[in-house]
């Protein structure tokens, strides 16, 4: 089935405080954005017609937007209440969601201090992040050749659009080899992240997952270090080098996009999807459905 191209769908883009239609949702080629990567993003899900932890995604987008030296001219409640526009202009229940704000194309030099800040806020129906078959058999992962920066280097608590230039690069290098994905080490070596998503690795009931010091330490991340121990895990937060995955048995990526994906895989590495895997899938898609009042 083709897929249709992102700017000739049909339906409603929140931009700069008006609904327009999609496909009139449009900005200038000189735009600060896209020459100098003055732009940042959010990625979260609605299930049920909620958008699951909508404060948090919409708190960290001003927190990276601030991170990056603009001021989005927009408080939380007015872009919460957005995001729930988007949903109920579009119809939508079970959804992705993509607020990105950016500089504007007011000056075209390193500087921008005088361009316009712009938000937008635009919804799909988008299922999980890989397949189906691929989630329950668990994906594979090869190693990156890039390796996440120094926080001396990048503003790495921000979701900034610039910083996934390197993931873009090293998710082709992954698909072109065959896999699903890249797993990345940091600039000291240690494991850090995947393209999309944070890693975390399984030992019975001990749950090893990398300390989010040079990377985002994402939402879903923190949602499911809560859930594994609310179901009898221990969580451990340390750096972990490569060779130390020989002695976990289960491996798993969290993200809005990945939801929670088992791995089988990370190069020379082998897992095989258990008890954790299952149990963590199950008890996440059951704390993403909207929590409907006692009395209803």
């Amino acid at each position: 089935m083709a897929i249709v191209p992102m700017d000739q769908r049909e339906g409603w883009i929140w931009y700069n405080g008006e609904m327009v239609p999609w496909q009139d949702a449009k900005l200038h080629v000189l735009t600060h954005g896209l020459h100098y990567a003055s732009s940042v993003f959010e990625g979260q899900r609605a299930y049920g017609g909620e958008v699951y932890k909508l404060r948090e995604h919409t708190e960290r987008l001003i927190f990276s937007g601030k991170t990056l030296d603009f001021t989005i001219p927009y408080s939380a409640d007015e872009i919460d209440e957005a995001c729930r526009q988007v949903l109920e202009k579009n119809e939508l229940v079970d959804a992705y969601m993509r607020p990105v704000a950016w500089r504007g194309s007011e000056t075209l030099s390193v500087p921008a201090r005088d361009n316009k800040v712009h938000l937008a806020i635009a919804a799909w129906v988008w299922p999980s992040y890989f397949s189906t078959e691929e989630r329950l058999k668990g994906i594979r992962l090869c190693w990156a050749d890039w390796k996440r920066p120094s926080p001396e280097t990048i503003p790495c608590k921000a979701k900034a659009a610039g910083l996934y230039m390197i993931c873009t690069l090293s998710k082709h290098t992954a698909m072109d080899k065959g896999y699903a994905d890249a797993l990345m080490v940091d600039y000291r070596g240690y494991v850090a992240e995947a393209t999309g998503a944070n890693v975390f690795f399984v030992k019975g009931k001990d749950i090893t997952t990398p300390t989010p010091d040079c990377f985002l330490d994402g939402i879903t991340r923190r949602t499911l270090i809560g859930l594994a121990k609310a179901n009898g895990y221990t969580v451990t937060e340390r750096h972990i080098m490569p060779e130390e995955l020989s002695q976990f048995d289960e491996c798993f990526l969290t993200g809005t996009a990945a939801e929670v994906t088992p791995v089988s895989e990370v190069g020379e590495y082998k897992f095989t999807p258990g008890e954790a895997c299952r149990t963590l899938v199950e008890a996440y898609m059951a704390e993403v459905q909207p929590k409907k009042a006692a009395a209803e």
